[in-house]
């Protein structure tokens, strides 16, 4: 039930997020950049989450007090020691204040600068292969979100603010991953386009399955491919 809730709530603040664009560009645009924000939430959020782990070998009791916590470990002369551990595994490092958790406050207070978050885009794409171009379709200085440097900027400043209100800490990589998921199918609906055309719901996705597997299902392994929209459905294994 609590992971129903979570699933609500984080697909209600999402979806709030895409408001703030919807007036501003067609859902095949706005979707890059909500999706894209809610992914580096989610990279800062984890980073913290385990880094506060490796710290204290517990679970924070907020974002902010890891971020705390990092902060001052940062301070210690085994600061580049834990810098490695976490590039170990995580395959990135953030600086405190390249954390989403900063950006919201800068944004709430008035103080959030694009530049930043431009360089913490940069960050992480270039620190492994795994992230390269991941955030190449989000134009943080694009005129679709407003006319100006100042209205540009008010734009990603409050899709930062509202992207915040997810709770991501008792959140699990599922919850996360259904909410992406149901976000995918309402941009098809959105854009106008069928979406068989380059969406298949999960619903549909698994009644083919079960359908492709029939009398089959001993076997070890199998895979059921879409060739048309060019993802794997779903991996069967006995």
């Amino acid at each position: 039930m609590a992971e129903l809730e979570n699933n609500k709530e984080l697909i209600s603040v999402l979806w709030s997020g895409a408001d703030i664009l919807r007036s501003k560009m067609d859902a095949n645009e706005y979707k890059d950049y909500l999706l894209g924000m809610v992914f580096y939430k989610y990279l800062s959020d984890s980073f913290l989450i385990k880094t506060y782990d490796l710290l204290f070998d517990e679970k924070p009791e907020s974002i902010k007090a890891a971020l705390g916590a990092y902060r001052e470990a940062l301070e210690d002369e085994s600061a580049e020691e834990l810098k490695e551990q976490l590039k170990a595994e995580c395959h990135y490092v953030i600086e405190p204040d390249l954390t989403y958790t900063c950006f919201a406050d800068a944004a709430r207070n008035n103080l959030f600068n694009r530049e930043q978050l431009q360089k913490a885009f940069n960050n992480i794409e270039q620190s492994d292969a795994l992230f390269a171009d991941l955030f190449t379709d989000i134009d943080l200085y694009s005129n679709r979100l407003g006319t100006g440097d100042q209205k540009q900027s008010d734009t990603i400043s409050s899709l930062i603010k509202e992207i915040d209100q997810a709770d991501l800490l008792n959140s699990d990589a599922d919850v996360l991953g259904n909410a992406y998921e149901y976000l995918i199918g309402q941009f098809a609906s959105e854009t106008g386009k069928k979406a068989g055309e380059f969406y298949t719901p999960q619903a549909v996705s698994k009644i083919l399955t079960k359908i492709a597997i029939a009398g089959q299902e001993t076997k070890r392994g199998l895979s059921v491919y879409e060739i048309k929209t060019r993802y794997l459905i779903q991996n069967a294994a006995a």
